[in-house]
């Protein structure tokens, strides 16, 4: 049975570029099966993820962003719930 589905964007502050935390973001949400986008901010000031699917899924996720990578010095974060769109066909890297 599939939970209750909803959409997270979350935007993280801290040394979270060049420390692969868009591969990190990547590689949890595509094991979690979400599905959505990460892409760093304009002039290093953090990064935006936005996911969607189950919401218990999604606490997973943002619970995983608050830590980052090993080489990330996570700050701040900044969580916004919405509901789900079904937008996106799968998660990826925005450049």
């Amino acid at each position: 049975m599939v939970g209750d589905l909803a959409s997270v964007q979350v935007t993280v502050y801290g040394h979270v570029q060049g420390v692969f935390f868009r591969d990190f973001t990547l590689r949890c949400a595509i094991g979690l099966e979400l599905t959505g986008y990460v892409r760093n901010l304009p002039q290093h000031t953090g990064v935006e993820v936005i996911a969607e699917g189950e919401k218990d899924r999604l606490e997973k996720l943002v619970s995983r962003l608050e830590i980052g990578p090993p080489a990330a010095r996570v700050t701040e974060t900044v969580t916004r719930w919405s509901s789900y769109t079904g937008v996106y066909l799968g998660f990826n890297i925005k450049y």
